[in-house]
């Protein structure tokens, strides 16, 4: 999941015009506004306080830690997990294709709730399911490995309610470049929180001498963030998207029939939105862009660590596993340098495309192609670095997790101002279902596959085992190339696309519009 359009394009000298001749309450259209002034940027649409919106995107960035951090906690304690329940790279790859299918699937039924119904009552109703489902998987025995992994399917379903919807009420809570700026704070909380999962994980069981006791800390943070939600956080329903002149991102029911002149999101129905937005070339080549980077970070985020830990066991640094806990220095390390580099990647990403942005309005897309084919070589050269210097592996891992990092507030604002408001709920929940069907739900379970496969040939268990994962990884370095082939191909359609959001956006707002007595005689000399 941003930045403004340049105000020297023609493009963009057309909009503003255009918008000063709006009736009263109309706003520009997402992220293709102009700069704000520091005046402007304290202010929020609606009936909601400045003090209170910015402290309602405080609380969702906290439960989207919580959320990647309940993501990345397999990952982090895998191998424990692989010797607790007596499994091959395969069936360890399924427990995040189970996670990711069920999180797909459902994903669309909540972007289809968020656009009609109160999105707080959703979200409640998902961050109790993960985290009640979370707590109930610790107690799970070794004989019983097909519950545990059923249980992250319906951990999967809870978190799909959370990303779908809770982009959509930041920003109806805010316009222009404070959306930007606020969705950018919202996705640094991505690698932040899957970088903490690892932490968390690999700390609590090194600690508590079993894996089972790092499924037991994130849901009583789940209880907190549960309290915050409800006693803090705004009803964007009722008051946000009333006064937001018709540009919230999802235009629910109640809102639209609040607004004259507004249709009804009951007008529209679920399958014609999705026609509306198979037309939109800018939406369908950009998720593919996403789905290749979902495949990309899907399998280097579960075997990264599993990879490393193989490396040091070829190097002689570690002794073999035998006992629980093992050895999981890997998760902490790779679990920082998630943190850092996604820190610094979606901060860097959002700045620089707000500069491109002033010199060329394809900047967005273009950014991302460059993140994507910037990062392919360094993971592949973290690959085959491995067998020569873990050090130089940990050096270009963080530059292409920072490469791909570049990306992911870009994407989100993307789709924000290609898509008409009506339909982006629903376009969010089909790029979540692309993205990971795709992407992350696959590449997990195909590269513990492929190493299964390659280990069966090797000789030695130790040096097998590291080979074969490695040579397996290679397939992700490729997938990033055709990533960026995909944001080069969205380029070319951008423009035209969002130009075309504007104008029907434009036009939803100023049906039903009645002039002023001054506008019609404004208008009578040129009759």
């Amino acid at each position: 999941m941003q930045n403004s359009v340049p105000e020297e394009s023609s493009g963009m000298n057309e909009f503003t015009g255009l918008q000063s001749q709006q009736p009263p309450g109309s706003q520009s259209y997402g992220a293709t506004a102009p700069t704000t002034s520091a005046s402007q940027f304290l202010q929020t649409p609606g009936n909601v306080s400045a003090k209170r919106s910015y402290l309602a995107v405080g609380v969702l960035c906290y439960i989207n830690l919580l959320n990647y951090m309940d993501w990345f906690i397999v990952p982090g304690v895998l191998i424990d997990i692989k010797k607790y329940f007596n499994i091959s790279d395969g069936s360890a790859g399924l427990l995040q294709t189970v996670f990711i299918i069920f999180f797909s699937l459902s994903a669309p039924f909540f972007g289809y709730l968020g656009d009609r119904y109160n999105r707080k009552v959703i979200l409640s109703v998902g961050i109790f399911l993960w985290s009640g489902v979370t707590l109930g998987s610790s107690f799970i025995t070794e004989s019983y490995s097909w519950i545990f992994f059923l249980s992250r399917g319906f951990v999967g379903i809870g978190t799909a309610s959370y990303s779908t919807i809770a982009p959509t009420i930041i920003a109806d809570l805010f316009e222009r470049d404070q959306r930007t700026c606020m969705l950018s704070v919202f996705y640094i909380f991505i690698p932040v929180g899957s970088g903490l999962g690892y932490i968390l994980a690999s700390g609590v069981t090194q600690a508590a001498g079993h894996w089972h006791w790092a499924f037991r800390i994130t849901p009583c943070m789940g209880v907190i963030a549960l309290a915050l939600l409800i006693l803090l956080v705004p009803d964007p329903t009722q008051d946000a998207a009333e006064g937001h002149g018709g540009q919230s991102i999802s235009n629910t029911t109640q809102g639209a029939d609040k607004k004259p002149g507004a249709e009804s999101t009951a007008s529209t129905t679920w399958c014609e939105d999705v026609k509306s937005l198979s037309k939109n070339r800018s939406f369908i080549w950009s998720s593919l862009g996403v789905t290749a980077m979902a495949f990309v970070t899907g399998a280097l985020g579960l075997w990264v660590p599993v990879f490393l830990s193989r490396a040091q066991l070829f190097h002689d640094l570690v002794p073999p596993c035998l006992q629980e806990p093992c050895d999981s220095s890997t998760s902490l390390i790779f679990g920082a340098i998630t943190i850092g580099t996604g820190i610094v990647g979606v901060i860097t990403g959002a700045e620089v495309a707000r500069r491109y942005k002033k010199i060329n309005t394809k900047a967005d897309p273009l950014i991302c192609a460059v993140g994507m084919f910037s990062s392919a070589p360094c993971l592949y050269l973290s690959i085959m670095l491995a067998k020569q210097s873990i050090l130089a592996t940990y050096i270009f891992i963080a530059l292409g997790e920072f490469l791909l990092a570049l990306n992911w507030a870009i994407v989100a604002d993307i789709l924000l101002y290609v898509v008409v408001p009506k339909c982006q709920s629903t376009a969010v929940a089909l790029q979540i279902v692309m993205s990971h069907l795709l992407g992350d739900a696959g590449s997990p379970y195909l590269t513990g596959i492929i190493s299964d496969a390659l280990q069966t040939r090797q000789n030695d268990s130790h040096l097998g085992a590291f080979r074969s994962l490695q040579y397996s990884f290679i397939l992700s370095a490729f997938i990033g190339v055709l990533g960026g082939g995909f944001f080069l191909l969205t380029a070319l359609h951008v423009e035209k696309d969002r130009e075309e959001a504007q104008q029907l956006c434009r036009g939803t707002e100023n049906k039903g519009y009645v002039p002023s007595e001054d506008e019609l005689q404004d208008e009578l000399p040129k009759a």
